[in-house]
């Protein structure tokens, strides 16, 4: 993939991500239809390599620059023998739908090789805009990097690091004043254990502290929600707490502008992977929460692993994301193997009872990469989701517009900067950068009405 590194770090814990084991393991997996083609197994006639209404060439280059590439008719007809590798069996996510071997399409390989993939070419190029770019900025460690915030007074972009290693408590600020931008060390007083989740509202972060611990940093730390102002450095807690019982794990979160109520998603993740030092009290499910009161009340609780949770710019419809397919077990801690067929999808739902609850879940994406992750909602209303190594962006309905390819796991993103057309993708080994024309919501001036 053609990209561009810039940047520096400063920044004391760097583990460097290590991609060569997933790009072995895709190559294997990608030679299989050919090992099986040697041996017989498939026809070599070109006749049935090629059904009716398949179209060709699959994928060509398209719009301003060579690094995008658009796709027919979303390769809904693929010539024979085409194969894609499942996940393995050890619980590893199988490769990406770039990787799928179409051995008499040679065009195909052009999607691997692109920063930018367009399915739906009008929609998908006024998106990029005429000087879209993609930048890899940033070479992080392996660990889950979440909660990214803009803060535009002082033009800063705050995240967290989640384990390993065990017990890390710092977050890390990309100050977005310096060329090339510098990414640091942070640490809030009081400190705040694993922020999953973030966003801006009236001046402040709001995060949701997934970590759980009796003695971190010589503090006891629980799943809740935080606020930090970015100003004083000052923490404070909002909620630790469902009637005594310990949150899972609070994952990702928005506040409605029209009440300052804060919503969030509770799935099970940080006894999964070791972040909290109790088994899971609750069952994964989706809460509303009112500062004003300290009422808390569930929203949903039919999903298997909520996770990123975004609310649509007129305020009628929210999104939750489920990504059971990457769970665990309750009982121990073995981490969150990924299950080929477990759920990985996208529900809108419609709000009732003057806002305060949801109803009418309908899915509407099932992410084709990997699990949807973080999740938001563009200006415009487009929804915008991490999946895998990449980022997908499709309409209200689920229809898939374009996906942005990254050489990293993707697991949250931000848009920043006074226009808000500068979009930041954080994960498992990077944090980069794309230019282009879909707009953020602009966080700053949501206030309650």
């Amino acid at each position: 993939m053609p990209t561009r590194y810039i940047g520096r770090a400063d920044h004391s814990n760097k583990i460097f991500a290590s991609i060569i084991p997933l790009l072995t393991m895709h190559a294997k997996m990608s030679s299989i239809p050919f090992a099986l083609a040697s041996l017989g197994v498939f026809s070599s006639s070109r006749a049935q390599d090629l059904p009716p209404g398949v179209s060709s060439p699959l994928a060509a280059a398209c719009g301003p620059s060579g690094n995008i590439v658009c796709v027919d008719r979303y390769a809904s007809v693929l010539p024979y023998h085409f194969f894609r590798a499942s996940g393995a069996a050890n619980g590893t996510q199988g490769p990406g739908f770039e990787a799928t071997s179409v051995p008499n399409d040679t065009s195909f390989g052009l999607i691997s090789r692109a920063d930018f993939i367009i399915y739906d070419k009008k929609r998908g190029l006024e998106i990029l805009g005429s000087h879209p770019t993609y930048d890899f900025v940033f070479e992080v460690s392996a660990a889950v990097h979440e909660a990214p915030v803009w803060v535009p007074s002082l033009n800063k972009l705050f995240l967290s690091q989640l384990a390993p290693p065990p017990g890390y408590l710092p977050q890390l600020v990309v100050d977005l004043n310096q060329d090339p931008p510098t990414l640091s060390e942070y640490l809030s007083d009081p400190a705040v254990y694993a922020p999953n989740g973030g966003t801006f509202y009236d001046g402040l972060i709001y995060w949701g502290a997934s970590g759980g611990n009796n003695s971190i940093g010589g503090t006891e730390q629980r799943t809740g929600i935080r606020t930090l102002d970015p100003h004083t450095n000052q923490t404070k807690v909002l909620l630790n707490n469902y009637f005594g019982y310990f949150f899972n794990c609070v994952d990702d979160l928005f506040v409605d502008p029209a009440d300052g109520s804060v919503w969030f998603t509770d799935p099970q993740y940080s006894w999964f992977n070791k972040l909290t030092d109790t088994p899971p009290q609750l069952k994964a499910a989706s809460y509303r929460f009112d500062p004003a009161t300290g009422e808390t009340i569930v929203v949903d609780d039919s999903l298997s692993q909520p996770n990123g949770i975004a609310l649509s710019p007129d305020g009628k419809h929210v999104y939750i994301s489920d990504t059971g397919a990457v769970s665990g077990s309750v009982v121990v801690h073995n981490g969150s193997p990924f299950n080929q067929t477990g759920t990985r999808a996208i529900y809108k739902y419609d709000r009732t009872d003057g806002g305060k609850h949801i109803t009418n879940r309908r899915p509407i994406f099932y992410a084709y990469n990997g699990v949807p992750d973080g999740l938001k909602v563009a200006e415009n209303g487009y929804v915008v989701t991490g999946t895998g190594s990449g980022v997908d962006v499709m309409d209200s309905a689920g229809g898939v517009i374009l996906r942005i390819q990254a050489n990293y796991t993707v697991q949250n993103f931000a848009w920043v900067g006074p226009n808000l057309t500068e979009f930041w993708m954080i994960g498992q080994g990077g944090i980069s950068r794309v230019r282009w024309d879909l707009k953020g919501q602009d966080l700053a001036k949501v206030k309650s009405l």
